[in-house]
Formats: C-alpha cells, sequence, structure tokens
C-alpha cells in the first residue's frame, strides 16, 4: 500500500528537531531507523501530516565511554552497538541481545533508541535496559531530564517521552567482568520474542553475587525478574540452584494470549529459557 501525504523534515540539531516537533502538533511523527514506522505508515495505521527525521543528527549517533557509565547515542544502529569495543567489555548483554534482533539489514537501519522508544513489549532491547539500570535522556523545550528504566515503560507501546520531547541517549552502568547471555525463543519465520531472557550475572568464588535478569514479552511492559534476583544471590553457580530460581519467573508477570503463544505456555518456556540463560552467562 501507499502511505497517506505527509510533510518532510529532516533538522540538524535537537533544538531543530524539538521546534519541528512542537511545530507538528498532536499529527508529527519521529523517524529514527524506520523499521517499526515505515510498515505503519504503508498500511495506513499511521497518519502523520509530518514526519521528522532525526537521521541528519550527529550528536546522537555514537558510544562513548561517560566515568562509570557507557552513553549511547539514541540513533546510533544495532549494527554499531553490535561492534563497538567499549559495548563488549563493559555492556556485554546489549551487544548479546541485540544480535538477535530480525536480520542484518534491519541491524544496519533499526536503532537502539528506536527501539525502546517504539516500547514493543515483544521488542528484545527493553528487558536489556531494564535487567541493567540503564538511564534514558529525555530531551525537550524545557530541557532534559533523565528517566530509569524502571519508570521509563509506562505501558503497551507507552513510554515516559511527553509530548513535544524526543529520546536523545541511553546510559548503562558497567558490568565489567560479568557474566551475560540472552536467550530467546521465537517462530523460525520472525525474530519477535514469544519469550526472552536477559540475564547478566557477577560470581564470586563459585558463589552468584549479584544477578540482574530481565523478562521480555511477560507483560504489556518489560519486567525485572526479581524474584529469580533474589534466589539467585547467595547460591552456588550450579545447574540445581539455578533451575530452583528459575522457578520465580513468573512472579510478578502476566504473560499475554495470542496467536503464537498461551499464557501457560509462555509461564512455562521463562521458567526454561531463565534456567537457560542463567546458566549460560555463569559459564
Amino acid at each position: 500500500m501507499i502511505p497517506s501525504k505527509f510533510d518532510y523534515v529532516k533538522p540538524s540539531s535537537v533544538a531543530e528537531a524539538i521546534t519541528a516537533l512542537r511545530d507538528g502538533g498532536d499529527d508529527a511523527k519521529i523517524l529514527a531507523g524506520g523499521q517499526s514506522l515505515i510498515p505503519v505508515l504503508r498500511l495506513r495505521l499511521a497518519t502523520p501530516s509530518v514526519l521528522i527525521d532525526l537521521g541528519g543528527i550527529p550528536e546522537l549517533r555514537g558510544i562513548r565511554e561517560d566515568g562509570d557509565r557507557i552513553a549511547i547515542g539514541a540513533m546510533t544502529a544495532y549494527y554499531d552497538v553490535i561492534r563497538d569495543d567499549l559495548v563488549k567489555q563493559h555492556v556485554r548483554l546489549l551487544a548479546q541481545a541485540t544480535e538477535t534482533v530480525a536480520d542484518g539489514q534491519v541491524r544496519h537501519r533499526g536503532t537502539l533508541g528506536g527501539s525502546l522508544a517504539h516500547a514493543d513489549p515483544a521488542g528484545d532491547l527493553g528487558a536489556v535496559a531494564l535487567a541493567l539500570d540503564a538511564e534514558l535522556v529525555i530531551a525537550g523545550a524545557d530541557g532534559t531530564r533523565t528517566v530509569p528504566a524502571s519508570e521509563f515503560f509506562v505501558d503497551y507501546f507507552t513510554t515516559a517521552i511527553g509530548e513535544g520531547e524526543i529520546l536523545t541517549e541511553i546510559r548503562f552502568p558497567k558490568y565489567t567482568g560479568w557474566g551475560s547471555h540472552y536467550e530467546k525463543f521465537n517462530r523460525t519465520a520472525q525474530a519477535w520474542s514469544m519469550v526472552a531472557i536477559a540475564a547478566a550475572i557477577r560470581v564470586e568464588g563459585g558463589t552468584i553475587a549479584e544477578a540482574r535478569v530481565g523478562l521480555t514479552n511477560m507483560g504489556t511492559t518489560p519486567i525485572r525478574a526479581t524474584g529469580v534476583e533474589q534466589a539467585l544471590v547467595g547460591q552456588p553457580a550450579t545447574a540445581d540452584a539455578v533451575r530452583a530460581a528459575a522457578d520465580h519467573v513468573t512472579e510478578g508477570t502476566s504473560a499475554p494470549s495470542d496467536a503464537d503463544a498461551a499464557a501457560d505456555y509462555r509461564e512455562h518456556l521463562a521458567k526454561v529459557l531463565t534456567g537457560r540463560a542463567v546458566l549460560a552467562a555463569v559459564g
């Protein structure tokens, strides 16, 4: 199908983008990588009056070390996240999860910020941001503000980004030396997660000292599996201890039932995949 008519703006700075968003009103849409928006436009499920392309803003791209954080511009492509040495060294779980997103073509065009702002519960990177206590920097006419990942995902396809605001940067604490793994179950023909588990684990002397676990597609937003985390800490890094802790993974979840899987099947998957992800993370 052919999209409805719209005006197109390509600002060269964040300030220009915010002005264009304000002038565009309620019907303005932000274009990041476009991997989710373009199909929606073609189906006319969205009919914006103006499309604001963030691809011409250099300050929104790149990965840098900022003290005890790794800062990633919102328009940084998946491909660059996967290849970056800072990410591999300090936020390895992010690289591992990003490698599972869609296919090579999408990973060259899609962006980290676009994925997080879209907030699809089946998207892979929200659970990683949540598990790793990321901070998201949002810019608007009144300046910038920083929102923790725990407050960023509000509901189904809904985030803390307000009217007239743009996500500009994602900041991750360093998890240098931690083991990590992203375990995902999806249909072969599609890359959307039926269920996926993001796990980052720090082991000392054979005992699990710290654990971070995030869940994909077990509710309307990414979910932090705090029950699993609490059950893991202080336990030996053994298969029996990990699988016992994995039984807590459905606490606080509301797994959906849809054409791909029923809720009880997703709950079963979550327990199995959590065991696999944590065991892979501890090596």
